[in-house]
């Protein structure tokens, strides 16, 4: 049986992952899955619970981290963000429901997860740069590639988020300093070992196209 693909997103906020993602999954409605990941946040004007986000409390959030139900997680201006292990079984093997994990850590290195029976779709997850780190050092049992959504500069990143009018001025500067780290890394050897594939987004359509031009071995794999 052909593994599962896992495609693993990241780039600073405001580089265009969500619409690009979006564009993806409108074209191939049923070749894509998208892992809704967690937050402590508040939710914005416009989210929807269970859709963008699934919004919870930070406690509950750090208990169900340490309990090892989340497969990655990093914190940023003092809220959390993470992806389960539920919302990728979900995705990934309707059978998995029934057994859940109570210790994700050990039992995804050793034993279970190669059980997994693939559904055909492509799980898709969006991560924090610390998040393509933490999956990295995974032995996984899936067919996992990294993919980085950049701007073309700082500039024109600042320029979106500002357009965007969702930031304070404090987030807006830690988001800056966060992408500055998590490009200047990307752009060091090590961070390029981690990347099956870098887009630029500078023109959205073009930026989309060199996407799928990558996907295109996964979006036509047979998955048996």
């Amino acid at each position: 049986m052909t593994k599962s693909v896992v495609l693993v997103f990241t780039g600073p906020s405001g580089a265009g992952k969500s619409t690009l993602l979006q564009m993806l999954m409108r074209k191939f409605p049923d070749r894509f899955a998208f892992s809704c990941s967690h937050t402590t946040r508040k939710m914005r004007v416009g989210e929807v619970d269970g859709r963008d986000y699934h919004f919870t409390t930070k406690e509950k959030m750090l208990q169900d981290i340490a309990a090892g139900k989340f497969w990655e997680h990093a914190e940023f201006a003092g809220n959390l963000y993470g992806t389960s292990v539920a919302a990728v079984e979900d995705i990934l093997d309707p059978l998995v429901r029934a057994r859940r994990l109570s210790d994700f850590h050990t039992t995804f290195r050793v034993s279970y997860l190669y059980q997994v029976l693939a559904t055909g779709r492509i799980c898709i997850l969006d991560v924090e740069m610390v998040g393509v780190r933490t999956i990295h050092s995974f032995q996984s049992p899936f067919n996992t590639k990294f993919i980085l959504i950049r701007p073309p500069s700082i500039e024109s990143l600042e320029q979106r988020l500002r357009e965007r009018n969702t930031e304070t001025d404090e987030t807006l500067r830690l988001r800056i300093q966060r992408a500055r780290q998590d490009i200047e890394f990307a752009e060091s050897p090590a961070g390029r070992s981690l990347f099956n594939k870098v887009v630029i987004n500078n023109d959205l359509d073009t930026a989309y196209a060199d996407l799928e031009e990558f996907l295109r071995p996964f979006i036509h794999q047979p998955t048996s």
